[in-house]
């Protein structure tokens, strides 16, 4: 039978379901901002998610507007359980740790099977009840989508009224990924990287394209990655730390039938290797960059296949 669907007293803008819309994406900073305007959240290690219920159904898309519902069944039926017609939520898929932190890694094993840890935690309410939302304040959005969650097994990103710097270090200091920072009037931006949303992480992150593998007899010894500028693949690194077995197995098997016998970099590298089409993406953290861009003391998180 189906789960019964309340509406919530409406704010917004009366529309139509608008279907996947691009998410807002936050700049990275130097330094955390401070000041009355801003509110912060806690940086969560995982999938970006738009979270879809509409006729009765429950739609999970990535970042890039792919249908994932499948591969979150979890999360869909943790979301069949909101109450409203209609509604579309931003949040990210994770795994939280028993700290309190969440780890790209573990999501990414979780996923290899059928998971039964994955959470959305939620931080932003687009659309409800046959209203668009998205030119509301965010704080309104926010108290909006905490009570339309509330009492199911979707957790809600909590904002905090703090000093922005002191929240960054203590969040650092906990072990947990970093803070985004919000203004707290401001509509959601879309598809772009919006002044009104800033992130800073405790170590760098970024997504690289793998250009091949080495081994070390039979042993996996490492991926080079590469950072595209246009059309050119610049080399940016070794990376041999972060590959347990089971990631060096799945690693393989999606890179070796892209085996080729050349260098994908635009500019070659005295470096012998196993090349691959540039195509599989991973993200990689790291402790800084050198002149050249490339990553020091790399660390394999994942392989990112919601991008």
């Amino acid at each position: 039978m189906p789960f019964q669907r309340k509406k919530p007293a409406a704010i917004g803008i009366k529309a139509l379901f608008p279907g996947f819309i691009a998410p807002a994406l936050a700049r990275s900073i130097d330094r955390v901002p401070s000041g009355e305007r801003w509110i912060h959240e806690i940086k969560f290690d995982g999938y970006r998610v738009q979270v879809h219920l509409a006729n009765e159904e429950v739609k999970i898309y990535t970042c890039r507007g792919h249908d994932w519902t499948k591969r979150f069944k979890k999360i869909a039926n943790d979301a069949w359980h909101i109450s409203a017609a209609s509604a579309i939520i931003d949040g990210e898929v994770v795994v939280p740790s028993p700290s309190g932190g969440t780890d790209f890694s573990v999501l990414q094993n979780e996923l290899r099977g059928s998971s039964t840890k994955i959470v959305l935690v939620a931080f932003d309410l687009l659309f409800l009840n046959g209203r668009d939302l998205r030119k509301r304040p965010l704080i309104e959005r926010k108290a909006a989508l905490k009570n339309l969650v509330a009492g199911t097994d979707i957790q809600f990103s909590e904002s905090f009224e703090v000093n922005g710097p002191e929240m960054f270090a203590h969040t650092c200091k906990l072990g947990l990924e970093g803070v985004v920072s919000k203004v707290r009037d401001s509509a959601y931006p879309t598809g772009a990287r919006s002044r009104d949303g800033v992130k800073k992480t405790c170590a760098q992150r970024e997504t690289l394209t793998i250009a091949g593998f080495a081994l070390y007899g039979n042993k996996w010894d490492g991926i080079y990655v590469g950072r595209r500028k246009g059309d050119e693949l610049i080399y940016a690194g070794k990376v041999d730390h972060g590959v347990d077995k089971a990631s060096a197995a799945d690693l393989r098997k999606r890179l070796t039938p892209l085996i080729r016998k050349t260098q994908p970099y635009t500019k070659r590298i005295a470096h012998r290797a196993i090349w691959a089409e540039p195509e599989v993406m991973a993200e990689i953290e790291y402790r800084a960059k050198s002149a050249e861009g490339k990553v020091r003391h790399p660390f394999f998180r994942g392989v990112r296949e919601d991008l």
